[in-house]
């Protein structure tokens, strides 16, 4: 409104009205000033009043915390005043408790302390006594050997001998004396052992025998083809004999081809190549074609199925016996025994017997029978190749168990079950014995007539051989030999000898199951007539 007055009183005037502007401006600026001031005055006290009502509104808020706080303060300090008084009273207790024992100890310390006092005042009294004693022994001695040494002086006067020859004849009737008395001791010693060992060897055989009872007598590998007619024996033969040639050339082995009818024979050392040509014929045989090149087809088929199967029998035997992780060519080779035959006994069935018979020996002794049953399974490995390699199945048994990594007793057990290497460990007699029971009981072997009249005559004629036997006789099958000698060419003393020195020859000279007894007879007949 002023500037509007201001305006219309300068229409007139510029000057003046500029001046007015300025004045209002100044004015209106003096104005924005005082109400500036006046509204921050205003603002001021406000913001005063609200400071004071925060102030006092957060002096009650602390003093409501620190109450709050003084009093959870007084309660904390409560609860661990208690507990530190509940802890002080159970350390208190187990003070007192060790304090107890410690007191307990301290009284039994004292206790063994006199005890220890009690014994070395006696172990001092007892020292004493020794002591005096030694003194009275010593006086004792001393006497002694003054009354020796005047009886010696005495006997020598009277005897007329030297010392040293009286001590000479008194050591000879000594000596005499013992030597009497020694031979008494040791032939009771000697039997008492006897009577045990060969009861107690009785028991662990009859065990053994009674635990493993395998069948009695074991299949034996017949060489031998059946031929349905005389057309196909003819066949066999072949135009001038080619076919039969031919087949004898695949296989190795000889066809004995005879007026027998229905059968042909085919003959060879080698069991496996035998075996090959006798399933060979019989396919032959079923097949109907026979010519050169059929025949070599089914030789050599024949012959990977017969390896084949020769493995398979060894995995068996393994199994059977229960042994593990062995070399494949050892299994090949235990396989291989299933072909060969020992007076008619097959060798594989006799080695998984000996095995066991073997593992119950251990036992019974307290061995390891794992390691007994792997000596005998393995102790006749040999004769699976002693017909291609030089040398007695044990020596050749006994390497091919080192070659292929076998332990030392098991090696030593194989070489020596025949008596060929001595033996270096237990198991070598352990598998010896139970070689000789599974070979020598009643129906493990057979043999022909000739060989059994041969062990009887080469008996007679070993025991006739001695100076002074008179007559000879091989009973019970061989298994004794019967032998009469002169009485006055042999007496009592010499007869017990002969009849060790005859056994111990036919043990180096014959071969023979089981065992050989030997019987000596020395008789004086004293005839007169009365006339």
């Amino acid at each position: 409104m002023n500037a509007i007055l201001l305006m219309q009183a300068s229409n007139g005037n510029p000057g003046l009205m500029i001046a007015l502007a300025f004045a209002g401006a100044i004015v209106m600026v003096v104005a924005a000033g005082f109400i500036f001031s006046r509204l921050d005055k205003i603002r001021r006290v406000k913001t005063e009043k609200e400071l004071a009502t925060l102030r006092l509104a957060a002096e009650a808020e602390a003093q409501k915390i620190i109450a709050q706080a003084e009093s959870q303060a007084k309660t904390e300090f409560i609860k661990n005043r208690e507990k530190f008084d509940a802890e002080t009273e159970t350390k208190r207790d187990e003070l007192r408790t060790e304090e107890k024992r410690l007191s307990k100890r301290e009284d039994i310390v004292d206790q063994k302390l006199e005890t220890l006092n009690t014994k070395e005042r006696m172990l001092d009294a007892a020292e004493n006594a020794l002591s005096e004693r030694e003194k009275a022994l010593a006086a004792k001695d001393r006497h002694l050997n003054e009354v020796i040494a005047q009886q010696k002086s005495q006997l020598l006067k009277v005897a007329n001998l030297s010392m040293e020859e009286a001590k000479n004849l008194l050591l000879a009737r000594v000596e005499k004396d013992m030597e009497k008395e020694s031979a008494q001791l040791i032939q009771k010693s000697l039997e008492q052992a006897r009577e045990t060992a060969e009861s107690q060897a009785r028991e662990i055989i009859i065990s053994a025998i009674q635990r493993y009872a395998a069948e009695h007598t074991c299949d034996s590998t017949v060489a031998t083809v059946d031929i349905p007619s005389d057309e196909m024996k003819g066949r066999v033969i072949g135009r001038e004999g080619r076919n039969i040639r031919a087949f004898e050339k695949a296989t190795g082995m000889d066809v004995i081809v005879d007026d027998t009818p229905g059968v042909v024979v085919v003959s060879g050392f080698d069991p496996i190549r035998r075996e090959v040509a006798r399933r060979s014929l019989e396919k032959l045989i079923q097949d109907g074609r026979i010519h050169p090149t059929r025949i070599e087809e089914i030789v050599a088929n024949t012959e990977k199925e017969v390896n084949k199967q020769v493995f398979e029998y060894g995995k068996e035997a393994l199994i059977e016996a229960n042994v593990r992780q062995m070399h494949n060519k050892l299994v090949e080779l235990l396989g291989r025994l299933h072909f060969r035959t020992s007076y008619g006994q097959n060798v594989l069935k006799h080695s998984i017997e000996v095995a066991y018979l073997a593992q119950v020996i251990a036992e019974e002794l307290g061995l390891n029978g794992s390691l007994a049953r792997r000596c005998g399974l393995l102790h006749d490995i040999g004769k699976a190749v002693d017909h291609e390699v030089e040398g007695g199945h044990p020596e050749i048994g006994a390497d091919l168990c080192k070659r292929y990594g076998e332990k030392d007793e098991i090696i030593n057990a194989v070489g020596g079950h025949h008596g060929d290497v001595e033996a270096s460990s237990i198991y070598t007699p352990i598998v010896a014995a139970a070689d000789a029971i599974s070979a020598s009981r009643p129906g493990a072997r057979r043999e022909t007539l000739e060989r059994y009249v041969q062990r009887l005559q080469k008996l007679e004629e070993i025991a006739t051989s001695f100076e002074g036997v008179s007559q000879a006789y091989a009973i019970q099958a061989g298994r004794e030999v019967r032998v009469i000698v002169n009485a006055e060419q042999v007496d009592d003393r010499l007869s017990g000898k002969m009849a060790r020195d005859i056994a111990k020859r036919i043990e180096d000279e014959m071969e023979y199951p089981g065992e050989v007894k030997v019987t000596l007879v020395r008789e004086v007949r004293c005839v007169e007539f009365a006339r």
